[in-house]
């Protein structure tokens, strides 16, 4: 009995200590969580607001905790915006086994301490700002599966001791991108016979890869090297790696033939190889496609920038049908190009310049719908100028420059409505410029003819492309004036017209063109005298020599810089700089211009002042008129100007043709019409006054803007409250006309779209993106902070965003819009369900009442919308999957897998020259990465579930307010 009792009091001691023991290990947890707390700088999602001793620690957001024991096992802070460093004491969470700290701000030293968590299996600081080397002690996080160290600034070797994780049977990936790593990879590290992932990009990291790296690294799947300074040739052991996925060795300095063996991997997704000195100088350095036929997931084939010769070989006709691109440009390729290359009909990039290929330009190649880049520049192809590439209704960017093609530009390149680039210079194209060129309006970055045989006239439609930015027509037989449209062309920075036929004066319209920079009329026959304004133009260089220009040479502007400009071989000319060496203008006819002048001036005087006496008597008039009557004193701007007739509308929209009208909805169709008396295009919305519901949202839209002003908000001009022919009610509002459109159009042109607009929409870049949804952030916030009565949208979708002829956005349609109103005692609050399925708030399904965080929630869809280019309403969304989630899966490792394929090929235009995968562009690529992260995250933070957890208004203008100074200084 004694013996029993004594064991009972041991066990409740033993109990006890064990007690003791775990609050005490409990209380090391909350110390050193505490700690990492202290040393995080900025939250500005206000994570950390719960990690008060209100809550056991194990309820703070971001942590997670064992069942059994309560102690931290997951700190999860990933995508928080956050800024600070990281606390050593993070050491003490002794039975963590994730850390996510990735796309934050951390900063400082990675703690050696984190090699005191033996239990670690996921470490992810990706995408910080940790310096210092990588700690050796990581070496002790045996179970270690995953370490994830990219897009940092670390230095230095990578640590031998990393080579103790060799035991670890289960270590899978090792990503170490994007830093400043230097030395070579320990060879203990390639031991890690279960490494499915080694990624090293953008490093600068040396030396040799091991012959037998395929038969140590089985299992890999993504091999990722690029941007490095490996040499050696590339080892033929890797066609024992049949999982491999993403092989990238770009932009190192690898030698010899290409000897892999592909037969093996189905998987293959991607092989880069471009940027290194691969070659043998031998006939057959491009055999190794032919093994490459059973890569049934091949999309991305990248060998351009090397010494590889040969022939290529026909069988690329037999590569995977997911081949969306083929680079094999800056070569010494040689031959005809295979014409079943035809056959890839998901191939949107082919890009085969500076090679030799001969021969004609297959035809086959016409069946390639998809094609978006297009680069043949730089080789000997021969034959007339190919027609069928007015097909290719996609294609962004044509080069065929420095080739032999011959005849004359075939007028249906002008149904590529997409295109923003045209190189077709140094052939030996004939006849005129087809008109249907220069109604491209799309063409927005180079249109370059010159160095060919073109003649004629240029056409007046050049005015259509004030998108432009360089026009090349130099070296031509263009002959006749130089049309006064070109002034339109207002993007304009290089204009080269140099040795044409053009004549006549310089007109007086390119005053016009502001962002000139670079201009070239030199060698023509252009006349008169040289216009002052070229002075005031922020021209950067000018040449105008060898023509027959007379009179004054001006003083101004670039006139002042003799390096800058150039007028030799126009006899007739006399002033300016004493260095030019021209003789003196004669005075007698500066004095005589100066008395016609001093004439004009006295006479323009007078007859100002007559229109101003003229002018004061009216208003004098008018005021005394106006006084007599009585006006409503707080009378809004639509109950001043409804004075619009019912047959004024009827006569603006051609009596409501089907052919003015731009939109229509559940309760009105919108119009564009032409209002007397002043002319202007207006866009005219009338109400369907017969459908319920139509008569209330005429009321709520005249409420909501009767005193609202913005520069991001549709201006409405006057109303219409009348009668019809028949007697019938007619209510109809009148707006400013916004000539592109909506941003619907914009994001998702169909080809019924492209149909009915006379020319369709190129697709928006990325600043463009940025700008807009920075307009509308502005909007919103207006509407929500800053009106005498807070107003929320309650639709905000792309359908109600409209452009200006700037690209400027504004947010119109306000019909289901709702004025925050103090309630009255006898005001009911309950509202009705108002929306667009997928941009409506989840609460509205419910029931709840319209508020602001509802038109928040819409944004963040439409921000991440215009990330994607897919609507919330896709098909694809399904079984509890939406478009946030469907972002957040991909966020942020995989983000650029499901941006917009358009928005990579637009923000990558500028790759011309190197073809689109350069180092200089793979850093291009990554800035848009980063750019794509962070407005991900303000999409994330805006379509929250829950409304208290949505980003304020406020947030919203300062984050895109960066990102648009991020985008603009790129």
């Amino acid at each position: 009995m004694i013996f029993m009792t004594s064991l009972s009091v041991f066990l409740h001691a033993i109990a006890l200590l064990l007690c003791l023991v775990t609050l005490a290990k409990n209380h090391t947890d909350h110390l050193a969580l505490q700690a990492i707390r202290s040393t995080i700088t900025l939250d500005p999602q206000n994570v950390l607001g719960s990690w008060n001793a209100s809550l056991h620690f194990c309820e703070w957001e971001g942590v997670t905790c064992g069942r059994r024991h309560l102690r931290v096992t997951k700190l999860d802070l990933g995508s928080r915006g956050m800024v600070g460093s990281l606390s050593p004491q993070i050491g003490n969470l002794s039975f963590l086994r994730v850390i996510r700290l990735e796309n934050n701000t951390f900063k400082g030293a990675i703690p050696p301490q984190l090699g005191n968590l033996f239990r670690l299996q996921k470490l992810y600081l990706m995408g910080n700002s940790f310096e210092g080397e990588v700690p050796s002690s990581l070496s002790n996080c045996t179970r270690l599966e995953d370490l994830r160290l990219a897009h940092n600034k670390l230095v230095g070797k990578l640590p031998q001791q990393l080579s103790s994780l060799v035991n670890c049977t289960t270590y899978s990936k090792l990503v170490l991108a994007n830093n400043q790593l230097h030395g070579m990879i320990p060879l203990s590290l390639y031991n890690l016979t279960s490494l499915a992932v080694l990624s090293f990009t953008d490093n600068q990291i040396s030396g040799d890869l091991p012959k037998d790296i395929g038969l140590q690294l089985p299992n890999l799947e993504l091999f990722q090297i690029a941007g490095n300074k490996f040499t050696g040739t590339i080892p033929f052991s890797f066609s024992n790696c049949s999982n491999l996925v993403d092989l990238s060795l770009s932009a190192n300095g690898f030698t010899g033939k290409i000897n892999i063996n592909f037969s093996q991997m189905p998987n293959l997704w991607l092989l880069g190889l471009y940027e290194n000195n691969l070659g043998s100088s031998q006939p057959d350095d491009m055999h190794f496609i032919d093994s490459m036929i059973n890569c049934s997931s091949l999309e991305f084939l990248l060998v351009h920038d090397n010494k590889l010769r040969g022939v290529l070989p026909s069988s690329v006709a037999n590569l995977s049908s997911k081949v969306k691109v083929l680079s094999f440009a800056l070569n010494s390729i040689y031959g005809i190009l295979p014409s079943g290359i035809g056959n890839l009909e998901k191939l949107d990039q082919l890009l085969i310049g500076y090679n030799q290929f001969t021969g004609i330009i297959p035809r086959e190649l016409g069946n390639l719908r998809n094609l978006k880049l297009f680069y043949l520049d730089h080789n000997s192809f021969t034959g007339n100028f190919p027609d069928f590439i007015g097909n290719m209704s996609l294609l962004d960017t044509l080069k065929l420059s420095n080739n032999r093609l011959e005849g004359q530009i075939p007028p249906n390149l002008g149904n590529s409505r997409r295109l923003t680039t045209l190189h077709l210079s140094e052939n030996n194209l004939t006849g005129p410029i087809p008109i249907e060129l220069f109604k491209l309006s799309s063409l927005s970055i180079v249109l370059d003819l010159s160095h060919n045989r073109l003649v004629g006239p240029l056409p007046k439609e050049i005015g259509n492309l004030k998108s432009l930015t360089t026009l090349k027509l130099s070296q031509n037989h263009l002959s006749g004036v130089i049309p006064d449209a070109i002034g339109s062309c207002t993007s304009l920075e290089n204009l080269d017209m140099k040795s044409n036929s053009f004549q006549g004066p310089i007109p007086l319209t390119m005053s016009d063109l502001r962002g000139i920079i670079n201009l070239d009329l030199s060698s023509n026959n252009l006349s008169g005298q040289i216009p002052r304004f070229l002075g005031q133009l922020n021209l950067s260089s000018l040449n105008l020599s060898f023509n027959n220009l007379e009179g004054e040479v001006p003083m101004i502007g670039i006139f002042k810089n003799t390096s800058a400009f150039a007028i030799v071989g126009n006899n007739k000319l006399c002033g300016g700089l004493p260095e030019l060496g021209l003789p003196k203008c004669p005075m007698l006819a500066r004095s005589k211009k100066g008395s016609h002048m001093s004439r004009v001036i006295l006479v323009v005087i007078s007859v100002c002042l007559f229109l101003v006496v003229a002018m004061v008597l009216s208003f004098l008039f008018c005021w005394k008129r106006r006084k007599a009557q009585t006006l409503p004193t707080q009378a809004s701007s639509i109950e001043l100007f409804s004075r619009v007739s019912y047959g004024s509308i009827l006569k603006a929209t051609n009596e409501f043709s089907p052919q003015n009208l731009i939109g229509s909805g559940n309760f009105s169709e919108v119009y564009k019409g032409i209002l007397e008396p002043d002319d202007a295009m207006v866009a005219i919305k009338v109400l369907k006054l017969g459908n319920h519901g139509a008569l209330k949202s005429f009321m709520a839209e005249c409420q909501a803007l009767k005193n609202i002003r913005h520069r991001n908000l549709v201006k409405v001009i006057t109303s219409c409250s009348s009668v019809d022919f028949q007697g019938n009610d007619f209510k109809a509002l009148i707006y400013e006309f916004m000539p592109n459109g909506n941003l619907e159009r914009w994001l998702h042109p169909s080809s019924e779209q492209d149909i009915e607009i006379e020319e369709a929409p190129k697709r928006l870049s990325l600043r463009e993106r940025v700008a807009i949804a920075t307009d509308v952030a502005y909007a919103i916030h207006y509407l929500h902070q800053d009106c005498e009565v807070p107003i929320i949208h309650c639709d905000l979708k792309p359908s109600n965003i409209l452009l200006d002829s700037d690209m400027v956005a504004h947010i119109g349609d306000f019909g289901l819009a709702k004025l925050l109103l103090p309630l009255k005692s006898d005001q009911s609050s309950s509202i009705g369900i108002r929306g667009t399925t997928g941009y409506a708030a989840p609460e509205y399904g419910v029931g709840n009442e319209m508020t602001k965080e509802g038109d928040i929630y819409s944004f963040g869809i439409l921000l991440l919308e215009m990330m994607t280019g897919k609507r919330p309403t896709d098909p694809i969304f399904q079984q509890g999957l939406n478009l946030h989630g469907y972002v957040q899966m991909a966020f942020p490792d995989r983000i650029m897998n499901i941006i917009e394929p358009e928005l990579l090929s637009t923000h990558m235009g500028d790759a011309n020259v190197n073809y689109g995968y350069s180092r200089d562009d793979a850093r291009k690529l990554e800035r848009l990465e980063e750019i794509m992260i962070l407005l991900a995250r303000i999409g994330f933070a805006c379509s929250m579930e829950f409304p208290r957890e949505r980003m304020n208004t406020s947030n919203m203008v300062h984050e895109l307010h960066h990102i648009n100074d991020m985008v603009k200084n790129n």
